[in-house]
C-alpha cells in the first residue's frame, strides 16, 4: 500500500511544491542524483570508473509533451556524450547513456511538430522509474579493462569533441531509425526515433552505445520498435524489458539472438493487473524465468537488481557463461557495497546514474523501494506543514 501511494505521489504536483524545497530532500537527492549538470554527471562516472565500475548515465525528465524541450534533451546527450568522451571515459562502452523515448517526443502528437498545439491525450499516467535496477538498471557490454564485451560498443576509431555534437556525425541514412520510426508509428514515433537515432549516432562516434529505457506499458511496442530499428545500424543498442509485465517472457524470448543487449529490470509503473503482475512475488518469479532464458541465449543479459536471491540466482547461472557476456546492473547510491563485491570478484557492473534538476520523481521512486527512508523524510517536513506548531 506504502509503494503504491509513493508511486502516485511521484506524479502530484501538490506532493512536488512541499518536497522540492526543503534540505531534507536536497541531501536525498544528493545520495541518489549525481548532480545538475553534464559536469556533475561526467565527474561521477569518472569516479565510478575508476573504482572498477562501468557506468550509464540518465539524463532525468520523461513525458515531454513540447516538440522543443524534445529537442533540448537529445542536444543534451550530445553535448554529454562530447564531454565523456573528452574525458576518455567513453572507450569500450566504459561509460554509455540511457534514454527515454518519452523524454526525447515520443508522446507528441500532429499539434506538437514545431508550430505548435497540444498533445494528443496528454502523457500517460506515470508512477514509475526509468527502468534501473529494482526497478531496473543500466546498460551496456563493455569490460572495465575496456575491452568490448559480447555486443560491446561501436568500434571505427571516430572521435567526439567536447560540447554539443554535430547530428550529422555518422547520421543514419534515410529510412533508418535515425530519420524515422519503425513501420507502425504516429508522429510522436517518429520525432522519438529521429531524436534517439542523433543520440545512437553521437555515441557510436564516441566509442560507446545507448541504452533505450523501459516506461509505462503504452509506450511498449514502440520502444522495442524503435530500439529495434537502431539495432540494425548500431548493434549495441540496449534494450530494456519489465519483468513485472505478463508479456514480458515472449518479448525475451524475441530478444535472445546473439550479442543482443538486453536489460532486464522488474519494473515500477504503477500498471493495471490486465497486463502486469501485481503480486511481489509473481514479478520475482517472471524475473527468474526471464533471467533464465537471457543467461541461457546467445545474447548479452544486463541484470538489473538489487534483490539478494535474484542476484544469487544470476550468479550461479553465470557459472556457465563467460564472465565478459553479461553483467550486472544497480543504481547509484544503492548497495554500493554490493556493486563492489561483485566487481571484486570479476563480475562486470554497471551503475545507472541519474543526472538533472528534474529529479523529484526519479526520488519519489527511489523512496518506493526503501520505505525506512520514508520515515526519515516525513519527520524532517512536519516542522514544514503550515499551521503545525512545533513542540
Amino acid at each position: 500500500m506504502l509503494r503504491r501511494t509513493l508511486l502516485a505521489a511521484s506524479g502530484s504536483d501538490q506532493v512536488r511544491g512541499l518536497l522540492t524545497g526543503t534540505s531534507a530532500t536536497r541531501a536525498m537527492v544528493a545520495r541518489y542524483v549525481a548532480g545538475e549538470t553534464a559536469d556533475d554527471a561526467v565527474r561521477a562516472a569518472s569516479e565510478l570508473r575508476a573504482a572498477g565500475l562501468l557506468v550509464t548515465l540518465d539524463y532525468l525528465g520523461e513525458d515531454t509533451t513540447d516538440a522543443g524541450r524534445a529537442a533540448a534533451v537529445a542536444d543534451e546527450y550530445l553535448a554529454l556524450l562530447g564531454k565523456l568522451s573528452a574525458a576518455g571515459l567513453t572507450g569500450g562502452g566504459g561509460v554509455e547513456v540511457s534514454v527515454k523515448l518519452t523524454a526525447v517526443g515520443l508522446l507528441l502528437g500532429d499539434g506538437d511538430a514545431p508550430g505548435g498545439g497540444a498533445v494528443k491525450g496528454g502523457a500517460p499516467n506515470r508512477a514509475a522509474s526509468n527502468g534501473a535496477a529494482s526497478n531496473g538498471a543500466a546498460p551496456n557490454g563493455a569490460a572495465p579493462n575496456g575491452g568490448a564485451a559480447s555486443g560491446g560498443a561501436a568500434s571505427g576509431g571516430a572521435t567526439v569533441s567536447a560540447g554539443t555534437v554535430s547530428a550529422a556525425n555518422g547520421a543514419a541514412p534515410h529510412g533508418s531509425a535515425a530519420n524515422g520510426a519503425a513501420s507502425g508509428g504516429g508522429l510522436g514515433e517518429k520525432i522519438a526515433a529521429g531524436h534517439a537515432g542523433r543520440i545512437a549516432a553521437a555515441a557510436a562516434a564516441a566509442g560507446t552505445t545507448v541504452t533505450i529505457d523501459a516506461e509505462d506499458h503504452r509506450t511498449t511496442d514502440a520502444t522495442l520498435r524503435i530500439a529495434g530499428a537502431l539495432r540494425a545500424r548500431y548493434p549495441e543498442t540496449g534494450s530494456v524489458v519489465q519483468a513485472s509485465l505478463r508479456r514480458t517472457e515472449t518479448d525475451v524470448r524475441a530478444l535472445a539472438t546473439p550479442g543482443t543487449r538486453v536489460r532486464l529490470c522488474k519494473g515500477a509503473y504503477n500498471e493495471p493487473v490486465s497486463v502486469a503482475y501485481a503480486d511481489r512475488h509473481e514479478i520475482d518469479k517472471s524475473y527468474a524465468r526471464c533471467l533464465r532464458i537471457l543467461m541461457e541465449g546467445p545474447g548479452y543479459p544486463m541484470i538489473a537488481t538489487h534483490d539478494p536471491r535474484l542476484v544469487r540466482i544470476a550468479t550461479a547461472l553465470g557459472l556457465y557463461r563467460d564472465p565478459a557476456s553479461f553483467e550486472y546492473q544497480m543504481l547509484y547510491g544503492i548497495r554500493a557495497d554490493e556493486q563492489a563485491r561483485l566487481a571484486t570478484a570479476g563480475a562486470q557492473v554497471r551503475v545507472y546514474v541519474p543526472y538533472g534538476r528534474d529529479w523529484y520523481g526519479y526520488l519519489v521512486r527511489r523512496l518506493a523501494e526503501r520505505p525506512a527512508s520514508v520515515g526519515l523524510l516525513a519527520r524532517s517536513l512536519v516542522p514544514s506543514i503550515p499551521g503545525r506548531k512545533s513542540r
